[in-house]
Protein backbone atom coordinates (compact mmCIF):
# COMPACT_ATOMS: atom_id res chain seq x y z
CA UNK A 1 0.00 0.00 0.00
CA UNK A 2 1.75 3.49 -0.95
CA UNK A 3 1.46 6.19 1.63
CA UNK A 4 -0.95 8.29 -0.55
CA UNK A 5 -3.15 5.23 -1.29
CA UNK A 6 -3.10 4.71 2.99
CA UNK A 7 -4.05 8.46 3.48
CA UNK A 8 -7.20 8.48 1.02
CA UNK A 9 -8.39 5.38 2.58
CA UNK A 10 -8.02 7.46 5.81
CA UNK A 11 -9.68 10.51 4.80
CA UNK A 12 -12.84 8.80 3.32
CA UNK A 13 -12.81 6.79 6.18
CA UNK A 14 -12.50 9.60 8.55
CA UNK A 15 -15.48 11.36 5.82
CA UNK A 16 -18.06 8.24 6.21
CA UNK A 17 -17.60 7.11 9.48
CA UNK A 18 -15.66 9.49 11.75
CA UNK A 19 -13.00 6.48 12.55
CA UNK A 20 -9.65 7.82 12.83
CA UNK A 21 -7.26 5.68 11.16
CA UNK A 22 -3.21 6.33 12.90
CA UNK A 23 -0.31 5.23 11.20
CA UNK A 24 -0.29 1.83 13.45
CA UNK A 25 -3.24 0.73 11.86
CA UNK A 26 -1.90 0.23 8.42
CA UNK A 27 -1.60 -3.40 8.29
CA UNK A 28 -4.83 -3.72 9.84
CA UNK A 29 -6.21 -1.60 6.60
CA UNK A 30 -4.14 -3.43 3.93
CA UNK A 31 -5.18 -6.86 5.28
CA UNK A 32 -8.89 -5.60 4.72
CA UNK A 33 -9.05 -4.11 1.43
CA UNK A 34 -7.48 -7.44 0.14
CA UNK A 35 -10.65 -9.08 0.92
CA UNK A 36 -12.42 -5.60 -1.38
CA UNK A 37 -10.22 -5.77 -4.19
CA UNK A 38 -11.07 -9.79 -4.26
CA UNK A 39 -15.26 -9.26 -4.15
CA UNK A 40 -14.92 -6.02 -6.59
CA UNK A 41 -12.64 -8.06 -8.91
CA UNK A 42 -9.95 -4.86 -8.58
CA UNK A 43 -6.10 -5.40 -9.71
CA UNK A 44 -4.73 -2.68 -7.57
CA UNK A 45 -5.50 -0.75 -4.20
CA UNK A 46 -4.69 2.26 -7.11
CA UNK A 47 -8.20 1.35 -9.12
CA UNK A 48 -10.12 0.85 -5.87
CA UNK A 49 -9.36 4.35 -4.83
CA UNK A 50 -9.90 5.08 -8.38
CA UNK A 51 -13.24 3.61 -7.63
CA UNK A 52 -14.25 5.40 -4.50
CA UNK A 53 -13.95 8.56 -6.42
CA UNK A 54 -16.13 7.56 -9.18
CA UNK A 55 -20.16 7.98 -9.11
CA UNK A 56 -20.53 4.05 -8.45
CA UNK A 57 -18.75 4.48 -5.43
CA UNK A 58 -22.03 4.50 -3.55
CA UNK A 59 -22.70 0.93 -2.24
CA UNK A 60 -18.69 0.52 -2.23
CA UNK A 61 -18.37 3.35 0.10
CA UNK A 62 -20.77 1.21 2.73
CA UNK A 63 -18.69 -1.87 2.00
CA UNK A 64 -15.25 -0.22 3.00
CA UNK A 65 -16.97 1.17 6.00
CA UNK A 66 -18.09 -2.73 7.23
CA UNK A 67 -14.74 -3.91 5.61
CA UNK A 68 -12.31 -1.36 8.46
CA UNK A 69 -14.93 -1.57 11.63
CA UNK A 70 -13.90 -4.00 13.79
CA UNK A 71 -17.18 -5.67 15.42
CA UNK A 72 -15.89 -8.00 18.46
CA UNK A 73 -18.65 -8.81 20.72
CA UNK A 74 -20.58 -11.44 22.86
CA UNK A 75 -22.83 -12.34 25.14
CA UNK A 76 -22.97 -10.11 28.37
CA UNK A 77 -19.59 -8.54 27.79
CA UNK A 78 -18.68 -6.70 30.67
CA UNK A 79 -20.82 -8.21 32.67
CA UNK A 80 -20.84 -5.93 35.71
CA UNK A 81 -22.80 -3.54 33.25
CA UNK A 82 -26.12 -5.48 33.26
CA UNK A 83 -25.59 -6.47 36.75
CA UNK A 84 -26.01 -2.81 37.30
CA UNK A 85 -29.00 -2.38 34.77
CA UNK A 86 -30.36 -5.05 37.18
CA UNK A 87 -29.65 -3.79 40.39
CA UNK A 88 -29.90 -0.25 40.40
CA UNK A 89 -31.29 1.23 36.71
CA UNK A 90 -33.87 -1.19 37.06
CA UNK A 91 -35.12 -0.44 40.13
CA UNK A 92 -34.57 3.64 40.03
CA UNK A 93 -35.96 4.31 37.16
CA UNK A 94 -39.26 2.36 37.77
CA UNK A 95 -39.77 4.16 40.99
CA UNK A 96 -39.63 7.18 39.04
CA UNK A 97 -41.73 5.80 36.40
CA UNK A 98 -44.66 6.66 39.00
CA UNK A 99 -44.08 10.55 39.06
CA UNK A 100 -43.01 10.95 35.71
CA UNK A 101 -45.34 8.96 33.75
CA UNK A 102 -43.05 7.18 31.57
CA UNK A 103 -44.98 4.66 29.82
CA UNK A 104 -42.06 2.25 29.32
CA UNK A 105 -38.36 1.68 29.65
CA UNK A 106 -36.20 2.98 27.09
CA UNK A 107 -32.32 1.26 26.00
CA UNK A 108 -30.34 2.19 23.28
CA UNK A 109 -27.60 -0.12 22.34
CA UNK A 110 -25.66 2.59 19.95
CA UNK A 111 -23.49 0.49 18.70
CA UNK A 112 -25.75 -2.74 18.66
CA UNK A 113 -22.40 -4.67 16.09
CA UNK A 114 -24.11 -8.47 15.73
CA UNK A 115 -26.30 -8.04 18.19
CA UNK A 116 -25.38 -9.97 21.58
CA UNK A 117 -25.44 -6.67 23.16
CA UNK A 118 -28.84 -5.73 22.59
CA UNK A 119 -29.91 -9.53 23.22
CA UNK A 120 -28.19 -8.85 26.48
CA UNK A 121 -30.04 -5.92 28.03
CA UNK A 122 -33.48 -7.42 26.33
CA UNK A 123 -32.45 -10.82 28.67
CA UNK A 124 -31.61 -8.69 31.75
CA UNK A 125 -34.86 -6.39 31.03
CA UNK A 126 -37.13 -9.58 31.06
CA UNK A 127 -35.96 -10.90 33.99
CA UNK A 128 -35.59 -7.74 36.12
CA UNK A 129 -38.89 -6.07 34.60
CA UNK A 130 -42.39 -8.10 35.05
CA UNK A 131 -44.79 -4.86 35.23
CA UNK A 132 -43.28 -2.08 33.60
CA UNK A 133 -42.98 -2.41 29.52
CA UNK A 134 -39.82 -1.98 28.37
CA UNK A 135 -37.78 -1.92 24.65
CA UNK A 136 -34.33 -2.03 23.26
CA UNK A 137 -33.33 -0.01 20.40
CA UNK A 138 -30.22 -1.35 18.84
CA UNK A 139 -28.10 1.06 15.95
CA UNK A 140 -25.32 0.23 14.15
CA UNK A 141 -23.14 1.80 10.88
CA UNK A 142 -22.43 -1.52 9.30
CA UNK A 143 -25.62 -3.05 7.35
CA UNK A 144 -23.84 -6.12 7.49
CA UNK A 145 -23.73 -7.00 11.13
CA UNK A 146 -27.72 -5.72 11.44
CA UNK A 147 -28.81 -8.13 9.45
CA UNK A 148 -27.08 -10.88 11.66
CA UNK A 149 -28.22 -9.16 14.30
CA UNK A 150 -31.85 -9.10 13.08
CA UNK A 151 -31.81 -12.69 12.30
CA UNK A 152 -31.08 -13.50 15.83
CA UNK A 153 -29.16 -16.67 14.81
CA UNK A 154 -25.65 -17.63 16.65
CA UNK A 155 -23.19 -20.32 16.93
CA UNK A 156 -23.37 -22.38 19.76
CA UNK A 157 -20.11 -21.83 20.72
CA UNK A 158 -21.43 -18.42 20.93
CA UNK A 159 -24.57 -18.92 22.83
CA UNK A 160 -22.34 -21.55 25.20
CA UNK A 161 -21.34 -18.20 27.03
CA UNK A 162 -24.38 -17.61 28.03
CA UNK A 163 -25.88 -18.95 31.53
CA UNK A 164 -27.53 -22.67 30.62
CA UNK A 165 -30.84 -21.18 32.37
CA UNK A 166 -30.92 -17.87 30.15
CA UNK A 167 -30.06 -20.43 26.87
CA UNK A 168 -33.26 -22.21 27.62
CA UNK A 169 -35.39 -19.42 28.41
CA UNK A 170 -34.45 -16.90 25.48
CA UNK A 171 -33.18 -19.77 22.92
CA UNK A 172 -34.70 -22.40 20.64
CA UNK A 173 -31.71 -24.97 19.45
CA UNK A 174 -31.44 -25.66 15.79
CA UNK A 175 -32.01 -28.96 14.21
CA UNK A 176 -31.12 -30.52 11.27
CA UNK A 177 -29.71 -27.93 8.72
CA UNK A 178 -29.65 -25.70 11.65
CA UNK A 179 -27.34 -27.95 14.13
CA UNK A 180 -25.45 -26.30 16.06
CA UNK A 181 -27.27 -23.11 15.88
CA UNK A 182 -29.38 -21.47 18.02
CA UNK A 183 -31.87 -18.25 17.50
CA UNK A 184 -33.10 -16.13 19.76
CA UNK A 185 -36.32 -16.53 20.56
CA UNK A 186 -38.98 -14.39 18.73
CA UNK A 187 -41.05 -13.27 22.43
CA UNK A 188 -37.36 -11.58 23.05
CA UNK A 189 -36.15 -10.76 19.11
CA UNK A 190 -39.90 -8.67 19.19
CA UNK A 191 -38.45 -6.37 22.04
CA UNK A 192 -35.53 -5.15 19.89
CA UNK A 193 -35.60 -2.57 16.87
CA UNK A 194 -32.68 -2.60 14.83
CA UNK A 195 -31.91 0.24 12.60
CA UNK A 196 -29.00 1.27 10.81
CA UNK A 197 -27.57 4.70 11.95
CA UNK A 198 -24.26 6.92 11.48
CA UNK A 199 -24.16 8.07 15.44
CA UNK A 200 -22.15 11.73 14.01
CA UNK A 201 -24.22 11.98 11.05
CA UNK A 202 -27.74 14.31 11.12
CA UNK A 203 -30.46 13.41 14.25
CA UNK A 204 -30.79 9.57 15.45
CA UNK A 205 -34.68 8.95 14.42
CA UNK A 206 -35.83 9.03 17.73
CA UNK A 207 -38.89 10.94 19.23
CA UNK A 208 -38.82 10.11 22.85
CA UNK A 209 -35.37 10.02 25.31
CA UNK A 210 -33.52 7.26 27.03
CA UNK A 211 -33.08 6.01 30.20
CA UNK A 212 -29.91 4.31 29.66
CA UNK A 213 -27.83 4.31 27.08
CA UNK A 214 -25.16 1.62 25.91
CA UNK A 215 -22.06 3.18 23.87
CA UNK A 216 -19.18 0.74 24.24
CA UNK A 217 -15.62 0.28 22.95
CA UNK A 218 -16.57 2.65 20.26
CA UNK A 219 -15.23 5.80 21.02
CA UNK A 220 -11.61 4.04 21.11
CA UNK A 221 -12.21 4.29 17.44
CA UNK A 222 -12.49 8.39 17.05
CA UNK A 223 -10.13 11.32 17.88
CA UNK A 224 -11.09 13.94 21.00
CA UNK A 225 -12.93 16.13 18.98
CA UNK A 226 -15.10 13.53 17.60
CA UNK A 227 -15.53 12.23 21.33
CA UNK A 228 -17.24 15.27 22.52
CA UNK A 229 -19.26 15.58 19.90
CA UNK A 230 -20.50 11.72 20.35
CA UNK A 231 -21.07 12.70 24.32
CA UNK A 232 -22.67 15.72 23.13
CA UNK A 233 -25.17 13.85 21.09
CA UNK A 234 -26.03 10.99 23.30
CA UNK A 235 -26.08 13.50 26.41
CA UNK A 236 -29.35 15.09 24.96
CA UNK A 237 -30.80 11.58 24.04
CA UNK A 238 -30.88 11.11 27.64
CA UNK A 239 -33.76 11.45 30.45
CA UNK A 240 -32.55 14.01 33.23
CA UNK A 241 -30.87 11.50 35.60
CA UNK A 242 -30.51 8.65 32.66
CA UNK A 243 -27.10 6.45 32.57
CA UNK A 244 -24.66 6.10 29.39
CA UNK A 245 -22.48 3.65 29.48
CA UNK A 246 -18.91 3.18 28.04
CA UNK A 247 -16.34 0.66 28.02
CA UNK A 248 -14.52 -0.29 30.29
CA UNK A 249 -10.88 0.86 28.05
CA UNK A 250 -12.83 4.03 27.91
CA UNK A 251 -12.78 7.43 29.89
CA UNK A 252 -14.09 10.72 29.58
CA UNK A 253 -11.90 12.11 31.91
CA UNK A 254 -9.92 13.98 29.42
CA UNK A 255 -12.81 15.47 27.14
CA UNK A 256 -15.69 17.91 27.53
CA UNK A 257 -19.41 16.58 28.60
CA UNK A 258 -22.09 17.21 30.93
CA UNK A 259 -22.04 13.92 32.35
CA UNK A 260 -21.05 12.80 36.05
CA UNK A 261 -19.36 9.68 36.70
CA UNK A 262 -20.97 7.33 39.51
CA UNK A 263 -18.31 4.55 38.86
CA UNK A 264 -15.73 3.14 36.37
CA UNK A 265 -17.59 3.12 32.88
CA UNK A 266 -20.61 4.51 34.09
CA UNK A 267 -22.23 8.38 33.50
CA UNK A 268 -24.76 9.89 34.41
CA UNK A 269 -26.83 13.00 33.36
CA UNK A 270 -27.52 15.24 36.11
CA UNK A 271 -31.09 15.09 37.30
CA UNK A 272 -32.71 18.34 36.63
CA UNK A 273 -30.66 18.90 33.73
Amino acid sequence: MRDSEFEFIRSVVYEHSRISLGPEKRELVSARLGKRLRATNLPSLGEYCQLLQSPAAGDELGNLIDAISTNHTFFFRESVHFDFLRDAIVPEMSARARTERWPALRIWSAACSTGEEPYSIAMTLAQALTQWPWHVEATDISRRVLAKASAGIYEEETVAKVSPVLSRTFFQRGFGPQEGKYRVKAALRDRVTFRHLNLLEGEPPFTEPFHTIFCRNVMIYFDRPTQEELVARLARRLVPGGYLLVGHSESLSHIKHPLRMVRPATYQKPPGS
